[in-house]
């Protein structure tokens, strides 16, 4: 097989996907700045500084630029999430804090991402299916590691451990989104702390109930 052709060197397939990383940064600014309805192919492009032809190149139509961006964040908060834990104290509180912080830093350290979620995971039914779905990844982590936490791994896990992860992760998300919204009187750090103490408290009780 020929070598890949180079330019500047980089080959074809890096530079189509500095392509997508610059329309996706754009697509975060003016989504996360101005919202959804100002996302054109034309403003997309501008912002971007490419041809058209190359948002053609990456994707077929504005529902396919909304899915990427919120995957990239959802993949964004799962390594910040997992990394977190891995170096986390051996404390359950440590653990848990680890984590969160973790998680609401992605969002809060660049406030458009939290509200690119907000939007683009309502945008549409396929987006708000696919923001359920991630939710579902989150509490299955959740799960998981709560799970190895705290040895309660059996052939056939409680239920009770899918519903408190999904209550966590989901009444998080929506406490969040009040947060960022101004409804909450509290600082990040309290805001923390705060989910930290629900964590701890559902994880420690169940796991209790479950020896």
């Amino acid at each position: 097989m020929a070598a890949q052709r180079t330019y500047g060197g980089l080959s074809a397939a890096e530079r189509r996907a500095q392509r997508r990383a610059a329309l996706l940064d754009a697509a975060l600014e003016i989504i996360g700045n101005q919202g959804s309805e100002k996302l054109t192919v034309a403003g997309l492009c501008t912002r971007a500084g490419l041809n058209e032809r190359y948002y053609y190149e990456q994707f077929d139509g504005r529902d396919a630029v909304l899915t990427a961006l919120f995957d990239g964040i959802a993949e964004e908060l799962a390594v910040a999430i997992v990394a977190g834990l891995q170096a986390a104290p051996a404390d359950t509180r440590g653990t848990a804090r680890a984590a969160i912080a973790a998680g609401i830093h992605v969002l809060t350290d660049d406030p458009r991402k939290a509200r690119v979620t907000s939007i683009v995971g309502t945008a549409t039914p396929e987006l708000r299916a696919r923001t359920l779905d991630t939710i579902r990844s989150f509490a299955k982590l959740v799960a998981t590691e709560g799970i190895d936490f705290y040895g309660l791994s059996t052939p056939d896990p409680d239920p009770a451990i899918d519903f408190r992860a999904t209550y966590l992760v989901g009444g998080l998300a929506q406490t969040l989104t009040s947060w960022l919204h101004g409804d909450l009187a509290m600082t990040r750090d309290e805001l923390i702390e705060h989910t930290t103490d629900v964590f701890v408290l559902l994880g420690e009780d169940l796991a209790g109930r479950l020896r």
